[in-house]
């Protein structure tokens, strides 16, 4: 293995129980001090590669060969539930394999990193005590302490507000060593990256391509320009030859020899066609169906409670959203904009009112509000009014939810199919007052147009927080409640 490797795949194939190929001889290699993006739809196993790296999963068949010596870390999507309840220094020493002693200075650099130092001392803080933003620059914050070799980042713009990315890209420019890093965020992507690799959920190999993601995207565009010209090319040909063949059949005698001829180069002219690259799917266009007929305020909010400075702080404010109205709320992370979202799905809200009989439709950012020991299919069915399942299939079938998948436990599924299944139950459910919280995470940018014309469409009431401005953008927005200001919610310009 040359000394400017650190890490190569030859001939791997992996997969996830029978007739579940992920991998099938793939090749690769990544030299040292290189940053790239890895990329595909969801489900394709952008994840599975990191835990084949980590060691944590083990090929079929192939070789992967890892630089002598060196040390591999990774920032999951999520924090494991199971360490939730640890303290910020207990969480921070399970990122070793031995005791750390004088741990807190290296917690106090690897928190000022991820710009996550406040007024107050972290380290004996509970981690579920944390926001959903707070909790992705500690899942990074693991990663960064155990300074590695080769950082494997997964999803880690997930939950941070604009502060939390622009601090981020800023010390991947910055960073010295290797680095991979899954995201469906180009932008983010195109700041620092030298390289692609690409996973192709169809023929499960791996496409390696020099360039940021914008270069990708124009190298996969004029090679499907090529195969397309060349098989239109080709099949002109073969038109004409099958048409000449015909003609020299019917003259009889020596003809029927040139027309013999003719019928081989025409087969050997099919054979020269290529197989076109396959794109990824995307979800079909779709609405979200309002079965309440509410006249008023659908919903009214008159006071929230925040942190201000770590503090908890009650905040009057004035909110009457009605139907087709919808509300972007927005704040730093950790001012408490989850826990508010959860208390509004709830019916818990001090100082809010949901007018009687209104169904509410809550997309969570941890999916939460998923049972995973469900399959797809019960966890569809669990929302719909009357069960009909050709209409649960049906909308299954346009989110990507086809086969085998629909009994698959919403546990063993990535977290972007997890989304996928979140927007079909809302589908389905048919809420007066739809509640998003960051509804883009692990999202396939590919889907985001599709996701943001939905909303945008939504004849409810809407209750969005999201820190993506270019998805934003797409969506009708009537008021703006910024909870770090002192001033009540802004109607939107027309």
């Amino acid at each position: 293995m040359a000394d400017d490797t650190i890490v190569r795949f030859e001939g791997v194939s992996f997969e996830h129980g029978p007739r579940k190929p992920i991998l099938e001889e793939v090749d690769f290699n990544i030299r040292r001090g290189k940053k790239i993006a890895l990329m595909g739809q969801n489900g394709a196993g952008k994840s599975t590669l990191f835990g084949l790296m980590m060691g944590d999963l083990k090929p079929e068949n192939g070789t992967i060969m890892l630089g002598q010596g060196i040390s591999i870390a990774t920032a999951r999507q999520v924090i494991p539930r199971d360490q939730l309840d640890l303290t910020v220094r207990e969480y921070f020493e399970k990122s070793f394999d031995k005791k750390i002693y004088d741990i807190d200075p290296k917690i106090d650099a690897v928190l000022e990193v991820v710009n996550l130092i406040g007024h107050e001392k972290l380290h004996d803080r509970i981690i579920r005590s944390f926001s959903g933003g707070q909790q992705a620059r500690l899942l990074l914050a693991s990663a960064l302490i155990q300074d590695p070799d080769l950082l494997l980042l997964d999803e880690p713009t997930n939950n941070l507000d604009t502060a939390g990315i622009e601090h981020l890209t800023k010390f991947l420019i910055d960073y010295k060593k290797t680095c991979i890093v899954i995201s469906h965020d180009a932008e983010f992507l195109n700041a620092f990256t030298h390289g692609v690799l690409y996973l192709d959920v169809f023929t499960k190999k791996m496409e390696q391509y020099v360039g940021d993601y914008t270069d990708v995207v124009e190298q996969i565009k004029l090679r499907l320009e090529k195969e397309n010209m060349k098989n239109a090319q080709l099949a002109k040909k073969i038109q004409e030859n099958k048409d000449k063949a015909n003609f020299f059949a019917h003259k009889g005698g020596k003809m029927r020899l040139v027309a013999k001829k003719m019928r081989e180069e025409a087969e050997e002219l099919e054979e020269e066609k290529v197989d076109v690259r396959k794109e990824d799917k995307t979800i079909r266009p779709f609405t979200i169906p309002v079965s309440s007929e509410t006249i008023g305020p659908v919903l009214e909010i008159s006071s929230v409670s925040i942190l201000l400075d770590h503090k908890p702080t009650n905040k009057k404010v004035k909110v009457s959203l009605k139907k087709r109205e919808h509300l972007l709320l927005k704040g730093p992370n950790g001012i408490g904009k989850t826990t508010l979202l959860e208390a509004l799905a709830s019916g818990k809200a001090d100082g809010a009112t949901i007018a009687p009989g209104v169904k509410v439709g809550y997309y969570r950012q941890d999916f939460s509000t998923l049972n995973f020991d469900d399959t797809v299919y019960e966890s569809l069915a669990q929302v719909m009014e009357k069960e009909i399942e050709e209409t649960l299939r049906n909308v299954a079938a346009g989110f990507l939810i086809t086969g085998e998948t629909i009994y698959s436990k919403i546990g063993s599924l990535s977290e972007g199919q997890k989304g996928l299944v979140a927007f079909a139950r809302l589908v389905l459910q048919r809420p007066g007052l739809l509640i998003l919280d960051e509804p883009t995470n692990h999202i396939n940018f590919r889907h985001l147009p599709i996701i943001a014309a939905a909303l945008d469409k939504y004849e409810g009431a809407m209750v969005l927080v999201s820190h993506v401005p270019e998805f934003v953008a797409q969506i009708r927005i009537d008021e703006t409640l910024d909870l770090g200001k002192k001033a009540g919610p802004k109607k939107e310009e027309d």
